[in-house]
């Protein structure tokens, strides 16, 4: 099946999946999150430079023992907030108006991920009845390095604290933002350790969290 999520879209193929599994609908399934922006990148916008093409996959399956996915919080704001990533025409005049490129409202989206994101990760945390001292890992999408230390501090303030250092492993600066595929590919460095220090370890509370065009948000915990 096909999803239409944006952003966010891998971690929601992630809430199938489980879906799907835990309804006895699938054994296993294979989660693909992938993108080509640059068929759609006004080279004259420079709220376009950062984005990229890339994919990311997994294998999700059931098993028996206490692992896997805990708790989750989806939401779609389609309303005031759909046209905060839309199509329009090139900001280079003499380019073909109808010839349409991805534009981005980005005060609106910053200010619309940091009033949302950080409450859907605190209300996966609520859900699973997990302390905030437990997540070791918190992979947000990589969309803008500034907006998401933003988040993690909005996050993490809800809790009175600071966030702990290197808690947010960061690919934005190597790999840009990828839509669907910028979560599965961070994840997929740190577990071949090609991440810095960053690592998992069995046993491991990873929070997961995303935002994007729709507008969408999505957020859920893992356990490894």
């Amino acid at each position: 099946m096909t999803l239409l999520f944006g952003c966010p879209g891998w971690n929601e193929g992630v809430l199938h999946a489980h879906a799907f599994i835990k309804s006895g609908m699938a054994k296993r399934c294979l989660v693909i999150g992938a993108e080509t922006l640059s068929r759609v990148v006004d080279p004259y916008d420079r709220d376009s430079m950062i984005y990229a093409d890339g994919a990311g996959a997994v294998v999700v399956e059931a098993t028996p023992e206490d692992r896997g996915l805990l708790s989750f919080e989806s939401a779609t704001y389609a309303l005031e907030e759909s046209e905060y990533l839309n199509f329009g025409s090139s900001y280079h005049h003499q380019h073909d108006v109808d010839v349409r490129f991805i534009k981005m409202k980005g005060r609106k989206i910053y200010e619309f991920a940091l009033s949302k994101v950080p409450l859907a990760m605190q209300a996966c945390l609520q859900k699973a009845a997990i302390d905030i001292s437990s997540v070791k890992k918190v992979l947000i999408h990589q969309a803008n390095e500034r907006m998401d230390e933003a988040i993690l501090i909005r996050f993490y303030a809800l809790y009175n604290m600071q966030p702990p250092c290197d808690i947010m492993p960061m690919s934005i600066h190597n790999l840009g933002n990828s839509s669907v595929a910028t979560i599965p590919t961070l994840y997929d460095m740190i577990a071949h350790g090609e991440l810095g220090n960053h690592k998992f370890q069995e046993g491991d509370i990873i929070l997961f969290a995303s935002v994007g065009a729709g507008m969408n948000i999505d957020a859920f915990t893992y356990r490894m």
